[in-house]
C-alpha cells in the first residue's frame, strides 16, 4: 500500500486524524460484534458516566515498520490483560484479550498508509480506550460502554537524541495506597495535569512522586516507572502496589536479565538511596527510556554520574537492544513480537 504524503521526518509526538477507527458497544450484558468505521466524533448523552464519574481506562501501544520491512505490533497481550485489569477496578464489562488485540490488529491494517517507513525513527500510535456511555446520575457504574480504537502516526518522543532531563520531587501525590495507581485510568492523568504543569513553570521537565504513606519511597513520574542503575551495573526498579505495570518497565527487566546478563533488583526504593545510584531513567511506550541527569528535592540536588549530555551507559544499552528488538535488528523472545504484515 502506498503511503501517506507525510513529512515522516518532522512529525511531533501529536494527533494526526487517519483513515479508520474500531468501534464496539456493550448493551444488555454483551459487547456487539464492533466494526472499523471512518467518524472520528463520539456522540453521548451529557450525564454519561464517563462524563460525570470519570469511568475511562485507556491503553497506549505502537505499530513499527521493522527492518525487514514488516509492520509489527510490541506485546499487545500485555495491554490487553492490563486493560482488563483497569476495568475490573472500575466495574466496567472487559474487553476479551483476543477481541483486543484483533482490534488493534485490524485498526493498523486499516491504516497502514499511515505506519512511518522504517528509519524514519516514526512510528504509529495506538490508543485502544473504553468509557461509560450511558446516563448515570446517582454514583454508581454506567449500564452501557464504548471501547474504541485509534491511530496516529507520531514522530520520535527525542528529535535529535536522548538528552537527559531535570525532574523534580514532587509535592502532590500520585495515589493513595489501595487506590487506582496500579491501572491505567484517566482519573489518574487527570489528577497529575496540575502538578506537570506546575513542575513546568518551576524550569522541571517531570516529578517523582513519592509514596503517599510515608513519602520515604520512589513511586513513578506521571505517566512512567523509574528505573536505576547501582555503580556495579546493577539495574534497580520500584516495587509498589501503587504503581502502574509498565510494560516498557518489564520489557526492560528481561533484557537487562536475559540478553544484557545484569543483575536486576525489583524492590522498595527509599528516596534517601537515590543519591547513590549512578544512573536514572523513566520508562515508557512514548520514549522507552528518557534519561534523568538530575533531580530536585525542594533545593537539594542530585545530580547522577552518569551526567546531562547523555544516557548513562548502561541506560544506553538498555535503550538499544529494547528498540533493536522492537525494529527486528535483534531477535526477539517469544510473543513479544505480533506481525501484522
Amino acid at each position: 500500500m502506498e503511503k501517506k504524503n507525510i513529512d515522516w521526518q518532522n512529525l511531533g509526538f501529536g494527533y494526526v486524524k487517519t483513515d479508520k477507527r474500531f468501534v464496539s458497544n456493550f448493551k444488555d450484558g454483551a459487547w456487539d460484534e464492533g466494526a472499523l468505521v471512518e467518524d472520528d466524533t463520539i456522540t453521548i448523552s451529557e450525564c454519561a458516566g464517563v462524563l460525570q464519574y470519570a469511568q475511562t481506562v485507556f491503553e497506549g501501544l505502537k505499530a513499527y515498520t521493522t527492518e525487514k520491512g514488516q509492520i509489527v505490533i510490541f506485546r499487545p497481550d500485555l495491554n490487553a490483560e492490563r486493560l482488563e485489569a483497569s476495568a475490573k477496578r472500575l466495574e466496567m464489562p472487559v474487553f476479551p484479550r483476543d477481541r483486543f488485540i484483533d482490534a488493534v490488529v485490524k485498526t493498523v491494517e486499516a491504516n497502514e498508509a499511515y505506519v512511518p517507513p522504517y528509519g524514519s525513527g516514526a512510528t504509529l500510535y495506538i490508543r485502544p480506550y473504553m468509557f461509560g456511555s450511558s446516563p448515570v446520575i446517582g454514583v454508581k457504574p454506567a449500564q452501557e460502554y464504548q471501547f474504541r480504537v485509534f491511530t496516529t502516526p507520531v514522530g520520535p518522543y527525542f528529535k535529535g537524541g536522548a538528552k537527559p532531563i531535570t525532574i523534580k520531587v514532587s509535592d502532590f501525590d500520585r495515589a493513595a495506597p489501595h487506590g487506582t495507581g496500579n491501572i491505567k485510568a484517566g482519573l489518574n492523568y487527570a489528577m497529575s495535569l496540575h502538578a506537570i504543569v506546575t513542575a513546568h513553570e518551576e524550569g522541571f521537565d517531570e516529578n517523582m512522586y513519592l509514596d503517599a504513606g510515608t513519602r520515604t519511597k520512589v513511586e513513578e513520574t506521571g505517566g512512567a516507572n523509574f528505573l536505576f542503575i547501582t555503580k556495579d551495573g546493577k539495574v534497580v526498579t520500584p516495587k509498589s502496589d501503587s504503581i502502574l505495570p509498565s510494560i516498557t518497565r518489564r520489557s526492560l527487566v528481561a533484557v537487562a536479565r536475559d540478553y544484557l546478563g545484569l543483575e536486576v533488583e525489583e524492590r522498595e526504593v527509599y528516596f534517601d538511596e537515590v543519591k547513590d545510584f549512578a544512573e536514572c531513567g523513566l520508562c515508557g511506550t512514548a520514549a522507552v527510556i528518557s534519561p534523568v541527569g538530575r533531580i530536585n528535592d525542594h533545593g537539594n540536588v542530585i545530580n547522577f554520574p552518569s551526567g546531562m549530555d547523555d544516557m548513562g551507559p548502561v541506560t544506553k544499552k538498555l535503550y538499544d537492544t529494547l528498540t533493536g528488538i522492537q525494529m527486528g535488528r535483534l531477535d526477539a523472545p517469544e510473543g513479544w513480537i505480533k506481525v501484522i504484515k
